[in-house]
């Protein structure tokens, strides 16, 4: 438990010394707690004796050439596995024993569930007062639509990201990584922190939190939001262009594409001057950032018949040269091969049983006193299992029972 004095030569990150139960699966909540570990936390990943992570049946592809699931590596690294099955009594009461001396427990099984196993917030805060328990689930807690089934596309296209996806005059798109899940995660790691920062400085007690894919994504419609309460009309889709703000889109180059953002009034003069048309900055139909979008469609005429015929790195280099923000659209080997990726420390690897030395995106997280840090691989099913029973005081005839019950 926090609270504990600590000595700063053995931290791990900022919540060395937090324990996390992990009772989540495939990506929201897995993606929220592999968060917490790569800031120190002691997080135990809790899986079905069977199969465990539904993620670890998700391949091709594996890596390399383990059997090992590329999506469950990507988000479960500095984490401890341990079997358990809800289902019994006996794994419940495993799993209660685990959670009495835990600062957080996460969870996204479908609502009701844990109430149901009696391991719902109220059953388990009569042992452990000081516990933050994150409930996460598709439509929350409450409302109609509690208790549909939810994916990440479904969440895309409720939550208004797939009408504003797209091309105008094509078919809505899901954006290519499940954002909905990671939005979510993000707004669970963010509550997580607040609630153990609101524990410390206020009576000492935990409480429980409820976030849920659809809330994340209508949060995330932000200015789109406010732009149809502004107007009551909702947006469409518009490809890469943006609302507001012109030229702020990628453009066809000879070989490729580039995306511009002139973004500030300061910007659209090196644009000009970039792509050889000085002329620009004194026609009226693009004088200011309201003109240019008033009359985008011949704006965008022009800037696409100028840059293309250059070659993408042709453009680069005369928007860069000019200070101009702009970029390729780089594939996951240009994005792992810059150097200033590199020079970020995004591109990690780390130790694996099976796979041998796993790569993968580090933390986007640098503190200067207590940093990040990758300390385990993405555990092996149940890897952990003898390990932490012993740690919770069970012997080896203990464990051994269980193992003959098939519970853990």
């Amino acid at each position: 438990m926090v609270g504990e004095a600590r000595d700063s030569r053995d931290e791990t990150g900022p919540l060395d010394g937090v324990t996390v139960v992990d009772a989540s699966r495939v990506l929201v909540g897995p993606f929220c707690t592999m968060q917490l570990g790569d800031l120190g936390a002691e997080v135990i990943k809790i899986e079905r004796p069977d199969t465990g992570d539904q993620t670890r049946g998700w391949h091709p592809p594996t890596y390399g050439d383990s059997e090992e699931s590329a999506y469950y590596l990507s988000i479960n690294r500095n984490k401890r596995s341990m079997t358990v099955d809800l289902n019994t009594e006996e794994g419940r009461a495993v799993f209660r024993e685990l959670v009495a001396d835990a600062d957080i427990l996460v969870e996204n099984f479908r609502v009701g569930t844990m109430e149901e196993w009696g391991l719902g917030y109220e059953r388990l805060r009569e042992r452990n007062p000081e516990l933050v328990y994150c409930s996460l689930s598709g439509y929350g807690e409450w409302g109609p639509d509690r208790d549909r089934p939810a994916y990440d596309i479904i969440m895309q296209a409720e939550g208004g990201m797939m009408s504003i996806t797209g091309e105008a005059d094509g078919p809505p798109v899901r954006i290519g990584v499940a954002i909905a899940d990671i939005g979510a995660g993000m707004y669970a790691t963010q509550a997580v922190l607040a609630a153990l920062l609101e524990r410390e400085l206020g009576d000492g007690t935990g409480q429980k939190i409820d976030v849920s894919l659809l809330d994340g994504q209508v949060a995330w419609m932000t200015y789109m939001a406010s732009n149809y309460f502004a107007t009551g009309e909702s947006p469409g889709r518009m490809g890469s262009r943006h609302p507001t703000i012109a030229p702020y889109q990628a453009y066809p180059t000879a070989d490729g594409y580039v995306v511009v953002a002139v973004a500030s009034e300061h910007i659209w003069p090196r644009f000009c001057a970039a792509i050889d048309r000085p002329d620009l900055r004194d026609d009226d139909r693009f004088a200011s950032n309201a003109d240019r979008v008033e009359h985008r469609e011949e704006l965008d005429a022009i800037v696409a018949a100028e840059i293309g015929s250059l070659t993408t790195e042709e453009v680069c280099t005369r928007l860069e040269d000019h200070d101009v923000p702009s970029s390729e659209i780089k594939d996951m080997e240009s994005v792992f091969d810059s150097p200033q990726v590199q020079a970020r420390e995004m591109d990690q690897t780390v130790s694996h049983p099976t796979v041998g030395e796993l790569r993968m995106p580090g933390s986007p997280m640098h503190f200067s006193k207590s940093p990040t840090t990758i300390r385990r691989h993405p555990p092996l099913l149940g890897e952990h299992t003898d390990e932490i029973l012993h740690e919770l005081g069970f012997d080896d005839r203990d464990v051994a029972h269980l193992r003959d019950k098939d519970v853990v």
